[in-house]
């Protein structure tokens, strides 16, 4: 059995990108969705300025897929304002990002990215014990 370069280096990359969101925190799944998001719009933005249509779609489509995952995953029980202005902002991108993708707009691939590079900051920012949802016990009894 032969196996041409591009399909290992395909596979070992799936079977990586699986290792990882297998032994990912939720915290760490955000991450690499936000990540993913910013890797698409990226390719998109090349694709778009060598006029490569079928390709540029493609990452357009996943890069809004992944917005959308985003979305989905929003917990509203536990901040439901903060939520709904996320929900708001990733229902903005994807609008954003269809009206790029149909008039080749590369500032609206720009604006897009720079919006989640923002929140990906702030993501990235949450200190270690808070990441999961957890409190720091000693602070929460020094206060009662």
């Amino acid at each position: 059995m032969s196996y041409s370069a591009g399909r290992a280096t395909q596979a070992y990359a799936s079977v990586g990108a699986q290792s990882r969101v297998s032994a990912a925190t939720p915290h760490r799944l955000v991450q690499l969705l936000m990540d993913g998001a910013l890797d698409r719009l990226a390719i998109a933005k090349g694709h778009m300025q060598r006029r490569e249509v079928p390709q540029k779609v493609n990452a357009v489509n996943r890069a809004m897929s992944i917005v959308d995952g985003l979305r989905m995953s929003l917990d509203h029980s536990i901040d439901a304002a903060m939520s709904d202005n996320l929900e708001n902002l990733y229902d903005y991108m994807n609008r954003r990002l269809l009206l790029a993708n149909i008039n080749n707009d590369v500032s609206g691939l720009d604006e897009v990215s720079a919006l989640l590079r923002e929140l990906k900051e702030a993501w990235d920012a949450i200190p270690q014990g808070l990441q999961n949802g957890e409190v720091n016990k000693s602070a929460a009894s020094s206060t009662m």
